[in-house]
């Protein structure tokens, strides 16, 4: 019941992380750059376009080392993403956002560079992927660190963070 409860708390939060963000315009998703993929405080913390190169790298987190980018925001995998290719677009991209990129993808602190790739997305977009695992934001995630999408079964499948290995972490760590 508990999870229930946080599942409906959480998918309501980020209902109203989409519907702040609508009201203030457009955004394009990005990729990493030195001040981090998103906006300022006073907007929604959903990603901004950039035109650096994505950099994945590996922090420490509540649930082990985990993939984050160069900001430090946490990475999911979506498991109904079978192969390389997206399967996250319209209204699930705007609560998962896609990390994208406009350079060959750099491994940060912990990071495989073997492991890192691209996949173009059905907007021309192109997305990281880690270990032929497409990367996405949390719209809930607000700040670097945060892994409340951890679990989450949205959109038809779960949500996972990624070890350095690039395998979903359980929820359970």
């Amino acid at each position: 019941m508990k999870r229930k409860i946080t599942l409906f708390i959480a998918t309501a939060a980020t209902v109203g992380i989409a519907l702040i963000a609508t009201g203030c315009g457009s955004y394009s998703s990005g990729g990493a750059n030195s001040s981090g993929p998103y906006g300022s405080a006073t907007t929604a913390s959903l990603p901004s376009a950039s035109t650096d190169a994505a950099n994945v790298a590996v922090a420490n987190s509540p649930l082990g080392r985990i993939l984050v980018d160069g900001g430090g925001r946490t990475l999911y995998l979506f498991e109904k993403d079978t192969s390389t290719a997206s399967t996250c677009d319209g209204a699930c991209a705007s609560f998962w956002p896609p990390f994208t990129t406009t350079g060959k993808p750099l491994a940060g602190d912990g990071a495989s560079a073997g492991k890192l790739g691209t996949t173009k997305r059905t907007d021309g977009e192109t997305e990281v992927t880690y270990n032929g695992h497409p990367l996405y934001y949390y719209a809930g995630d607000t700040k670097p660190g945060d892994t409340t999408g951890q679990g989450l079964d949205l959109f038809g499948a779960e949500w996972d963070v990624l070890s350095p290995a690039g395998r979903k972490i359980e929820a359970g760590g």
